[in-house]
């Protein structure tokens, strides 16, 4: 009986199997990071447990009491703007818009031209006497947006180009923006801000802005935020405070599914100037028009109704009385919508 034979033992010099092949040293580098990047890793989870959600920008801290009050909305005389949409999906829109009889500004007439899809927004105007100005929104991702803003202008001051960055993470938002800027001797406008939620209803932050309008001249400024937001969201609370002794406090509550309110308090007490206005508003959205009024400490009552009688045609109605100076303001105005689509394309059910 032939006695069984064994393959013959292994010699590290000569076998090529994973086991035997020697394994190439670490980098010293990369091993004098590990600790740092195993500390992060291990604070990042922490963090995520925790489940904050996302605070918001700095630029839209007021959002709510700004879309509830109609200062940003008011205007006097007769106005009209005209709007075509060319396409849906890309959205390509060109808007006419006409001002005239207005007691603040000269009868002026622009037009503009928006187009936007998934992740860029283009929006430009031009008016009567030449001046331009135009923005772009690119999304680099979800949470990441380069903004830029410029204006040409026939006056000299007037023409600005601002360049803005805007990242959302899980529970805070950077914002870096910087107006008119120069790199040769850092001129210009320079400000960040860096929002973090610390609780699910609050939220902390600081903006820091940093001026140079001239080599030998500059100035530094720290404001500091913060936001108090419901479980149920219906009311919120912000306070913006800056060391020269401005503070400005809002708060906005929603009432009911139609009806919202909104306070501002802005304070000012510094050796040269002591004042305060307080401002309440509410916006009343019903089924085919939405209205605003608005009171504030200075004696201005003022109100907005924008009536929609179809989906393309609105008629707005504005008036403001100024009970200390004695004077009244009056403005109506027209939005009118066009298109070339079919029903369709517009994403409306077909007609019958």
């Amino acid at each position: 009986m032939a006695s069984p034979t064994f393959p013959p033992a292994k010699d590290a010099s000569t076998d090529p199997s994973p086991s035997s092949v020697p394994q190439a040293p670490k980098s010293s580098y990369t091993s004098a990071l590990s600790p740092l990047t195993s500390a992060f890793s291990r604070f990042s989870q922490w963090r995520k447990s925790f489940d904050l959600p996302n605070p918001g920008t700095v630029e839209n801290l007021q959002k709510e009491v700004k879309s509830t009050h109609l200062t940003n909305f008011m205007f006097d005389g007769a106005r009209a703007d005209l709007t075509k949409s060319l396409s849906m999906n890309p959205a390509f829109q060109v808007t006419h818009s006409f001002i005239l009889g207005s007691q603040v500004s000269t009868p002026s007439y622009n037009f503009g031209a928006v187009f936007a899809n998934n992740d860029m927004f283009l929006q430009g105007s031009v008016d009567h006497e030449g001046n331009v100005s135009a923005r772009m929104n690119q999304g680099w991702a979800e949470n990441s947006i380069t903004k830029i803003q410029t204006q040409i202008s026939s006056q000299a001051g007037h023409s600005m180009i601002q360049l803005e960055h805007d990242y959302q993470g899980q529970d805070y938002s950077l914002n870096a923006k910087a107006v008119n800027p120069w790199p040769a001797d850092l001129t210009g406008i320079y400000i960040g801000s860096y929002f973090q939620s610390v609780t699910k209803n609050l939220a902390l932050g600081v903006e820091t802005l940093y001026q140079r309008p001239t080599p030998d001249m500059s100035d530094f400024t720290t404001s500091y935020l913060a936001k108090i937001t419901s479980d149920d969201k219906n009311w919120i609370a912000t306070a913006q405070v800056q060391p020269s002794g401005i503070l400005q406090a809002t708060y906005w509550q929603k009432l009911h599914e139609k009806v919202e309110v909104a306070a501002d308090l802005q304070l000012m007490a510094s050796p040269q100037r002591r004042d305060a206005i307080a401002t309440l508003g509410a916006k009343y959205d019903l089924r085919m028009s939405t209205f605003r009024a608005q009171l504030d400490s200075t004696g201005k009552v003022s109100a907005l109704l924008e009536q929609r009688f179809a989906p393309t045609f609105a008629f707005l109605v504005a008036g403001e009385i100024d009970h200390f100076k004695n004077s009244a303001k009056v403005g109506v105005g027209v939005m009118i919508e066009s298109s070339t689509l079919t029903p369709e394309e517009m994403g409306m059910p077909p007609q019958h």
